[in-house]
């Protein structure tokens, strides 16, 4: 056990200096293995070896390159400016109806984009200008494109779910599934979030000019594209008409296919998009291989077994201890980016959760929602240094208190999930068995 606590605190003194998160999750992982086996070094080789050549030829990590390459397309297609016009026209008139907009309009292109980052710095570029043009408070509109750019870790086909399957040996298929619910609950609470703000503060989200139904209608054409790729992708996966990994080929040529109809492909930003896909999946790739050598390291420590000992001399029930674990990730998630935590705790966590008897589809998409929160909340909040870049004129201090809403009604979401386990759980259980 002292092996493993001394492994994870040199991982977040290598988070904290900058080390790459692929480079510290394999140092920590081979290093405290070789020093737990009793073959030393020669185990640890031969183990890190066997993790990257299971990773490299098992044909269903494919899937992750390949929806990383839908949204590259998807991002040169430029498809979030008709993803704003539409929701603005459907909704701007209402009080902070703009902001809701954003939201809308952020889940829209978090289907296809895959990216929390992506979503949250595309919909800034595209967003905030309006909203400030209908003279809504920046704070209001920083914290709205945050939040809505948070989405993109959770809405199907998520990018968290793909790697959390991965290492957890779930089915994808039915992760993707599982997110639906939440990611329409997520959406409500959001415009409940807006609804209370602006109606404490009617000034800082005003209605917008009123679009007629016929302009409401013709406009919906614009997005034609994304809502069709959208239902091809999880219609054909629901329905067993392809698995998941082909889903992801297929995404991926029909990001090309609408890229080219909208004329925004060339074959120099097709050469740029096979490139940052690439780049991309790299870096994803090299941190897989540190989480699965890392794994190792965990199993062979016992350290799952010993908290599971610990957790039953508590005597506390099993959502009790769920609640814990939740806490522990709500701090953490101030210290430590998203992905990077659910690399850091998997290996954990899982099984003890599993010993528990909860559903793992259910956890992992609890675990993306908790984790969505890390990207809103100080210090670290990537969402919100962000759009600290992208919009330099903005105080800091404004983003934050923008956000703080959002990340309560966080809170409110991550409560119906735990609360509600059918949320996740009824579409799976519907259509995969």
């Amino acid at each position: 056990m002292l092996t493993v606590l001394s492994g994870f605190v040199v991982m977040l003194l290598g988070f904290f200096l900058g080390v790459p998160l692929g480079v510290v999750l394999f140092t920590v992982g081979y290093f405290g293995f070789a020093f737990i086996h009793p073959a030393g070094f020669t185990a640890a080789t031969a183990m890190a070896g066997q993790q990257i050549l299971g990773l490299t030829l098992d044909f269903q990590f494919s899937v992750l390159p390949l929806f990383i390459l839908t949204g590259s397309f998807v991002n040169h297609a430029n498809l979030s400016d008709d993803l704003y016009e539409v929701a603005h026209r459907w909704l701007g008139h209402r009080r902070g109806g703009l902001a809701m907009a954003t939201i809308s309009a952020c889940a829209g292109f978090a289907s296809v984009c895959h990216s929390s980052i992506a979503t949250a710095a595309t919909m800034a570029r595209v967003a905030v200008p309006s909203m400030r043009r209908y003279h809504y408070a920046d704070w209001l509109s920083t914290g709205t494109v945050a939040a809505g750019g948070a989405l993109g870790m959770l809405v199907p086909p998520s990018g968290a779910l793909i790697v959390y399957g991965l290492l957890t040996q779930q089915d994808v298929a039915k992760l993707f599934l599982a997110a639906i619910g939440p990611v329409f609950i997520s959406i409500l609470v959001y415009f409940g979030v807006i609804w209370v703000v602006t109606f404490i503060k009617p000034k800082a989200g005003p209605r917008a000019d009123r679009a007629s139904w016929a302009d409401r209608w013709r406009g919906l054409y614009k997005v034609w594209g994304v809502l069709a790729l959208f239902l091809l992708v999880m219609g054909g996966i629901t329905f067993g008409i392809f698995t998941a990994t082909e889903a992801g080929g297929i995404g991926a040529a029909g990001a090309l296919l609408l890229a080219a109809l909208r004329r925004k492909m060339s074959w120099k930003i097709f050469y740029e998009s096979l490139v940052d896909a690439a780049t991309t999946t790299a870096m994803v790739f090299t941190v897989i291989f540190g989480a699965l050598v890392l794994n190792q390291f965990v199993n062979i420590s016992g350290m799952s077994e010993s908290v599971l000992a610990f957790i039953s001399t508590l005597h506390a029930s099993p959502m009790e201890i769920i609640l814990v674990i939740m806490a522990f990730y709500v701090v953490l998630g101030m210290f430590i980016e998203g992905f990077a935590l659910i690399f850091l705790t998997v290996p954990i966590f899982v099984p003890i959760v599993g010993a528990l008897g909860f559903d793992l589809i259910w956890w992992g998409i609890v675990l993306v929602v908790v984790v969505e929160m890390s990207v809103l909340h100080p210090p670290l909040g990537l969402n919100i240094f962000v759009l600290k870049s992208l919009l330099p004129e903005v105080p800091l201090t404004q983003i934050y208190w923008g956000v703080i809403p959002f990340w309560m009604g966080d809170f409110v979401r991550l409560a119906i999930i735990l609360a509600f386990p059918a949320v996740a759980l009824y579409l799976p259980r519907l259509f995969l068995h």
